[in-house]
C-alpha cells in the first residue's frame, strides 16, 4: 500500500512509521487514520518486523490530535453514527478512530519517540506505545477539553494505568499543557533527551531490544495487555498460560542455559527467537 500521509520505512527488524503532516502539526485526519490502522498491520503480520518506533515529522509535533477540519464537516464518523449497523462497528469493534489505538493484538515492542506537541488524541496515542522517549521541547496535554471533544482512543483507560488514577484525573478534567520534564517526572515518559538526539536513542532502544530473544518478551507483554483489570488470580492464571505457550517451543530455555554454563552469547537466531 502507498501512503500519503504517514511514513513507513523498515531498516532492518525495526520499522519507523512517521505521521507525516508538519504543516497542521501532524494532526491525524480519517484518511490519515485509514493509513495508521494499515501501517500497524503490516508490522503486526510482519515476521521479520521486531519493534516499531512512532513519531511525527519535523521537529514542533508529533500528534496534535485529530483534524479539527474533520471534526468540524463530520467527515467519516458522523457518516457512520447516522447508519445503526455502521455505528456498531464504529463504536464497539473499530480499530480506533486514530488509527490502531483499540486493538491489542501487537505483541511485538513499541516506541514513541516524543518530537514536540502530543495534544489531546496524539496524547492517546502515546498511551498506547510501550515505551515513550521525548524530546527536551515536547509538551503534552488533553486540549481536547477546550473543544469539547472526547477522549475516545484509550485515554480514559490507559493514562490512569501509567501515571496513576489521581494524576489522570487531575490531567484529563483541567486539559493543561505540561513539559517534557513533568511527564518524565509522572512516570508518562521514560527519558527526555535533546531533540537533535531523540530519534538516535530511540533507534538504539529499537537494536537492543531486536538483539533479545523475541518469544519470552513478546508473551510476557501479551500477559500484561491480557491481565490488565483482572482480579490478582485471573491474571496469575492467565500469566501461567502464557508460560506453557513458551514451553511448547521446546528450546526456549536451553540455548540460554547452554550458554552460560559454556559461558558465551546465546544463539537465539538458530532458534528462530
Amino acid at each position: 500500500m502507498s501512503y500519503k500521509n504517514i511514513l513507513y520505512e523498515k531498516d532492518g527488524h525495526v520499522v519507523t512509521i512517521t505521521i507525516n503532516r508538519p504543516e497542521v502539526h501532524n494532526c491525524i485526519s480519517w484518511e490519515t487514520a485509514k493509513e495508521l490502522q494499515k501501517a500497524w498491520e503490516t508490522f503486526r503480520d510482519d515476521k521479520d518486523a521486531f519493534v516499531a518506533i512512532m513519531t511525527g515529522a519535523g521537529d514542533k509535533s508529533f500528534c496534535s490530535g485529530w483534524d479539527l477540519k474533520d471534526a468540524a464537516s463530520g467527515a467519516g464518523i458522523l457518516e457512520e453514527l447516522m447508519d445503526y449497523d455502521k455505528s456498531r462497528i464504529a463504536i464497539y469493534n473499530s480499530p480506533g478512530p486514530m488509527g490502531y489505538t483499540r486493538k491489542l493484538d501487537i505483541f511485538k515492542p513499541t516506541i514513541g519517540a516524543i518530537n514536540g506537541y502530543c495534544f489531546a488524541g496524539g496524547l492517546e496515542w502515546a498511551c498506547a506505545l510501550d515505551i515513550r522517549i521525548a524530546s527536551e521541547n515536547a509538551e503534552f496535554g488533553c486540549l481536547d477539553r477546550r473543544w469539547n471533544v472526547v477522549l475516545v482512543d484509550g485515554g480514559t483507560v490507559r493514562l490512569p494505568l501509567i501515571v496513576g488514577f489521581g494524576r489522570a484525573l487531575e490531567l484529563i478534567i483541567t486539559g493543561r499543557r505540561f513539559d517534557a520534564q513533568e511527564a518524565l517526572r509522572i512516570g508518562l515518559v521514560t527519558e527526555v533527551v535533546p531533540r537533535e538526539k531523540l530519534m538516535d536513542r530511540a533507534r538504539e532502544l529499537a537494536e537492543a531490544i531486536c538483539e533479545l530473544p523475541q518469544g519470552a518478551l513478546r508473551s510476557d507483554k501479551e500477559a500484561m495487555l491480557r491481565a490488565t483489570g483482572h482480579p490478582l488470580e485471573e491474571a496469575l492464571r492467565i500469566e501461567a498460560e502464557m508460560a506453557a505457550s513458551m514451553f511448547m517451543r521446546g528450546d526456549m530455555f536451553s540455548e540460554g542455559a547452554k550458554a552460560f554454563l559454556e559461558k558465551r552469547k546465546p544463539d537465539w537466531k538458530q532458534h528462530g527467537l
